[in-house]
């Protein structure tokens, strides 16, 4: 932002101790070591900036790190630059936010706390906008996490970004929150992913508990794991038969004393019930068809964490994998590549293209940000090339990668094709974030990936 205001004054050279420092744009002053001792070797070089009020202090306006460390350094006398300065508070944060990032950039932190303070004195936000050169996205951003107490205090606390703090309003929860600060502070690239996962298990545990709840209300006692073959204590309804040799119902144990359930939330986010009882017997039931290989072992139930783990992971990347293609299709500039891709799109991925052409490709619509209309409808994309010719690659472009994106699903971890890792390779080649799930696809083998699923029916995959 260039400022035209001129401002004239004098350099006085005055006692730190003696100046006043005003309300400042940073929360606080961090003075290092290093700092300190570079004032006491070399004195303050540039002058601070401040302004005498009608009293004859001296308040300083900009330097306030200059001005404590020389205080610390026991600097006698430091260039003061006093200049005619009217008292507006906003004008002041303004200059100071300038001041400040010319010297040593202000963090997230500082920003949301001046842009607050500017909204206090009644600026809007496209006037914050403005004067400061920002978006007003950013600012409408930094404003919310000022205000809210839990992220304006972790910025403050921990190297986030805006977006990062602005994510932790979205919960309630403090295992969550400090889970999101860890993930931002130690491995930020996965910092996105991590956020969808927490959005989609918070939306699971809802399912979940709603389930639960309907099911309280009907008499059921609420498991808290699913029971295997073999495993003592209640049986799952679908061993038993009836006197009559009949499959046992949920409508058959509707009544039944010793009924339980679990509730299970797979990836897809649909409730699925399990159905037992703790005594089969006492209500009229016979036990047939448990598994023949007994319980399930305790490198067998690890192995069906990690599937289902995986699954709900590979669903949450794919929401913020889609966002991303969705961010890319929308600049103005593709990348210098993007014509190889599409090239190779209609060839080694032609049966995808020809399989999502033929439905009408969805997600090339949706990641154009276009509807998709009636199936009688000319097609928009067609349209969009029509009217703007600029954007023909970037509709051949989206054509490849929702057909490509069409084609993939929680058996594209479990059993990624060349073409699969070939696929996420370019992604990450153009900037995108693959998440741990995905990483799983860009670096196994034909000979090294796991068959995660062979030992699991896949209709039970949470």
């Amino acid at each position: 932002m260039t400022d035209t205001t001129t401002h004239t004054g004098t350099v006085e050279h005055i006692d730190p101790h003696a100046l006043v420092i005003e309300a400042n744009v940073r929360p606080s002053a961090p003075l290092t070591a290093a700092f300190v001792q570079s004032i006491r070797e070399n004195g303050v070089l540039t002058p601070v900036l401040a302004r005498r009020d009608e009293n004859g202090n001296v308040l300083v306006r900009a330097g306030q790190r200059r001005t404590l460390a020389a205080r610390e350094a026991g600097a006698t006398t430091i260039p003061v630059y006093i200049v005619d300065a009217d008292e507006a508070t906003a004008e002041r944060i303004i200059q100071q936010m300038v001041e400040n990032d010319q010297r040593e950039a202000l963090t997230d932190g500082d920003r949301a706390a001046a842009f607050q303070q500017l909204a206090f004195e009644g600026m809007s936000v496209t006037a914050i906008a403005k004067r400061t050169a920002t978006k007003p996205k950013d600012v409408k951003t930094a404003l919310a996490v000022a205000e809210n107490a839990v992220a304006a205090s972790a910025i403050h606390e921990h190297p986030l970004t805006l977006d990062q703090a602005a994510v932790l309003i979205e919960f309630d929860d403090d295992a969550t929150r400090a889970q999101l600060i860890e993930v931002a502070t130690s491995n930020p690239a996965q910092f996105t992913h991590a956020a969808q996962r927490a959005r989609d298990e918070r939306t699971r545990a809802k399912v979940k508990a709603d389930a639960e709840a309907d099911l309280t209300a009907r008499g059921y006692t609420i498991l808290d794991h699913e029971v295997y073959y073999g495993d003592s204590g209640h049986t799952n309804i679908r061993e038993l038969r009836t006197q009559d040799g009949e499959r046992v119902n949920v409508e058959d144990i509707e009544s039944v004393d010793g009924r339980a359930a679990y509730v299970r939330v797979p990836w897809n986010g649909d409730a699925q019930v399990v159905y037992y009882l703790s005594d089969p017997k006492a209500a009229g039931f016979r036990k047939e068809g448990a598994s023949a290989a007994g319980p399930m072992t305790d490198e067998q139930k690890a192995e069906r964490r990690t599937l289902i783990a995986n699954n709900k992971a590979w669903a949450s990347a794919e929401v913020v994998r889609r966002e991303w293609l969705t961010t890319l299709l929308s600049r103005k500039t593709l990348p210098k590549d993007a014509a190889a891709v599409v090239a190779t799109g209609l060839t080694v991925h032609r049966q995808a293209v020809s399989l999502a052409t033929r439905d009408g490709n969805t997600l090339a619509h949706e990641l154009l940000g276009i509807d998709r209309g009636g199936y009688w409808e000319a097609d928009k994309l067609a349209a969009l090339v029509e009217q703007t010719p600029g954007k023909a690659q970037h509709v051949a472009l989206a054509v490849v990668l929702g057909a490509i994106e069409n084609v993939t699903s929680k058996q594209t971890w479990r059993h990624p094709s060349p073409t699969d890792r070939a696929y996420f390779t370019q992604l990450a080649a153009w900037g995108y974030g693959l998440s741990e799930v995905e990483q799983i696809v860009t670096t196994a083998n034909e000979d090294t990936t796991a068959d995660y699923a062979e030992d699991f029916d896949d209709t039970d995959d949470e």
